[in-house]
């Protein structure tokens, strides 16, 4: 038997009552009664000819099993691949999810707490999860290992090897800060380190001991995959830091 959200799709929404369409019904009831399928639609506003929206929001949906993270990263070419989401409604949706990308990396940046691999990995996690290359940021902080700054050293790099300690620490120095943690992601999903990624961060663990500032963790964020389907890897916590 079909539920309540499966027979109100299965009108246009010219027939529902004003009180069922979904503008109303956020309206009225707050956007935390709609379904993902009814917010969509009142972002794309107008279905195909003899389909309603909310049918179009279905099949955007389903193009992506219904996961919103999947939809969330495709691009305004992919979108447009979907019938009935043209230029206008895929930059709709391309927008959307941006903005909301946008206000969780201001939320996170307002001075957080980076005292564990998992609060660095919570912070960077949406911000890596749509991005096709590599980038490394160094994470200035101040004893109490709040962020003071957010450094992004490489961005599209390889080679590991190319990471030079002075372009991590000379800004450190300019801040004052007195630790400092590196972060870069795997777009490849695993975040396995990789030798070189080792080897880098060794590299900077010698350059900070001669500057006088720690180097207190890399973590390198996937998306799962390898080492137990983990999400990030903390080198300090596998004892990659350690020296030799």
């Amino acid at each position: 038997m079909p539920d309540e959200t499966s027979e109100r799709e299965g009108f246009m929404i010219a027939e529902m009552p004003d009180r069922e369409r979904p503008r109303e019904r956020l309206i009225h009831q707050g956007a935390e009664a709609l379904t993902d399928v009814e917010l969509l639609a009142i972002l794309l506003r107008s279905g195909l000819r003899g389909r309603s929206v909310l049918d179009l929001s279905r099949q955007v949906l389903q193009a992506y099993d219904g996961d919103l993270d999947r939809l969330s990263r495709a691009t305004v070419e992919e979108l447009q691949a979907i019938r009935g989401i043209g230029a206008a409604k895929a930059v709709e949706i391309h927008a959307a999810f941006a903005l909301a990308q946008r206000l969780r990396q201001v939320t996170a940046l307002q001075k957080p707490v980076l005292d564990s691999p998992q609060a660095i990995a919570r912070m960077f996690r949406e911000r890596f999860r749509s991005l096709h290359q590599e980038e490394l940021h160094a994470l200035l902080l101040d004893t109490r290992n709040r962020l003071l700054r957010d450094e992004t050293i490489t961005v599209g790099l390889v080679d590991r090897s190319q990471v030079h300690p002075r372009e991590v620490f000379r800004r450190a120095i300019r801040e004052s800060c007195s630790r400092v943690a590196i972060v870069h992601n795997h777009p490849s999903g695993d975040p396995t380190p990789s030798a070189a990624d080792i080897a880098c961060t060794k590299q900077l663990m010698a350059a900070g001991k001669v500057v006088g500032i720690e180097l207190i963790d890399h973590v390198v964020v996937g998306g799962g995959g390898g080492l137990a389907d983990r999400e990030y890897v903390s080198l300090r916590a596998e004892g990659l830091l350690a020296e030799d």
